[in-house]
């Protein structure tokens, strides 16, 4: 599904309902177009006998396919009864440019969150000592499995260092989970 920047993949749709994607010459699912759309793939459904652009049935047709098939619906009842009531009405014509800023503020926030998120990771002592642990792990499994952990300690420590910094951690929670057990 691979694709030159800015292009727009040309999908054609026949009356038996098979959807063909030219540019890589092979007939696709609608999966496959919602996995496209997923990646950022932009496409363009064609009726193949009209040539009419018939992208928006396509995307809500998959839209209806991922709300039956996943067992969990995104889009609340609520949500789709204001959206039916909205056909019509004499805002008919801002709901598509306030859902798409919508959905992109969304998309921005989210980013956001994740950003501040795995920042706030790194500054976590939790953390840190979750990726020394997950290091001496791989040490460990490299005892076994030769070649695993090829990767040096992040800190630049020896190993030894580390392993000692570990077995002092370890004998400290070991006397805590004493202390509580007691």
């Amino acid at each position: 599904m691979a694709q030159a920047k800015g292009d727009t993949v040309i999908i054609k749709k026949y009356a038996n309902r098979r959807l063909y994607n030219t540019q890589s010459s092979s007939y696709i699912t609608l999966e496959h177009l919602a996995k496209m759309t997923r990646e950022g793939v932009e496409f363009k459904v064609l009726d193949a006998k009209t040539g009419a652009d018939i992208t928006h049935q396509i995307l809500t047709q998959i839209i209806m396919e991922e709300e039956s098939s996943t067992g969990e619906q995104m889009l609340p009842v609520n949500f789709l009864r204001q959206l039916i009531g909205m056909y019509g009405n004499s805002m008919q014509s801002l709901v598509p440019h306030y859902l798409e800023a919508s959905m992109e503020n969304f998309r921005s926030n989210q980013a956001k969150l994740r950003e501040a998120f795995e920042t706030s990771l790194g500054n976590n002592p939790l953390a840190k000592l979750a990726q020394r642990n997950l290091e001496m792990f791989k040490a460990a499994a490299s005892a076994f499995v030769p070649g695993l952990a090829d990767s040096k300690p992040a800190s630049g420590e020896s190993k030894d260092d580390e392993i000692a910094q570990l077995r002092a951690q370890m004998a400290a929670m070991q006397k805590k989970l004493d202390e509580l057990s007691k």
